[in-house]
């Protein structure tokens, strides 16, 4: 099976697709500048079938309680679909679908299927997540690591207009409490009920958009190179406290769509 990267190319934007790095998107250059942070771990990669942390690792799926591994003590966070290897279905110069086989940890078969859709001034990432037999909660969702700086001039600046923001525990997990949106650093979730909408403003370089039908969004920019901006359908947590039902006849879907421009 091979797992080699996709390189899509639009005008003068290219993006590298990695189905053996769980998924990622590894790389998104526009005019030769490289938009997303570089490593294994980084680029943009998808938190499926939950996003953030499930509080102690643990989710009620009907009348059991599931326990998943707890990679960022004491919980799990981000989905286990970036720790496998995904399978390249189909590819083409601007286009990519890759799929993932859910398995252990999981609890229940499933298949994730993930297309990257590239335009001159565009990317748009499409995931659905299937049932194969069980309905089970789920969640999907994105996790990019956009430059703080792209090299040269001013770090970027994040605006957006939420409508609340989800009161953040010192777990770091919601309390189910929503509260007025307050300023920066951010690890928090906001909610944005008309559709994410942030805009990311290099200043004298670029501009791009982050938008997506969901109304679940995480900032995270508390780290020194880079900024994570985050689109997902529920919050942390999401699987106890706002779960969304996956059957066989009924997938979970969500796209998340990135349009720049030059300034």
């Amino acid at each position: 099976m091979s797992y080699e990267d996709i390189t899509l190319t639009a005008g003068d934007a290219e993006v590298t697709v990695q189905p053996g790095n769980g998924g990622r998107v590894g790389g998104l250059r526009v005019g030769g500048v490289e938009l997303l942070r570089q490593g294994a771990k980084f680029g943009c990669f998808p938190m499926v079938p939950w996003c953030g942390r499930i509080r102690d690792g643990q989710f009620r799926d009907g009348g059991v309680v599931r326990q998943m591994p707890l990679n960022a003590p004491p919980n799990a966070i981000h989905g286990t679909a970036r720790n496998g290897p995904w399978r390249t279905a189909r590819t083409d110069a601007t286009e990519a679908v890759i799929t993932y086989d859910l398995v252990e940890p999981w609890p229940h078969p499933g298949r994730v299927t993930q297309i990257a859709a590239l335009t001159e001034d565009s990317l748009t990432l499409t995931m659905a997540v299937e049932a194969h037999d069980s309905s089970f909660p789920a969640q999907i969702g994105w996790h990019p690591w956009f430059h703080r700086n792209l090299g040269t001039g001013d770090d970027v600046r994040v605006d957006f207009a939420p409508g609340w923001q989800e009161e953040r525990g010192e777990d770091h997990l919601p309390t189910g409490r929503r509260v007025e949106p307050k300023p920066g650093p951010w690890d928090d979730c906001f909610g944005m009920p008309d559709g994410v909408d942030v805009t990311l403003t290099w200043p004298g370089q670029l501009e791009l958009k982050v938008t997506s039908r969901e109304e679940w969004v995480v900032v995270y920019d508390e780290q020194e190179a880079a900024v994570c901006v985050e689109p997902q359908t529920g919050p942390p947590n999401g699987l106890n406290t706002l779960p969304r039902l996956v059957t066989p006849i009924e997938p979970l879907e969500a796209a998340m769509t990135w349009t720049w421009r030059r300034l």
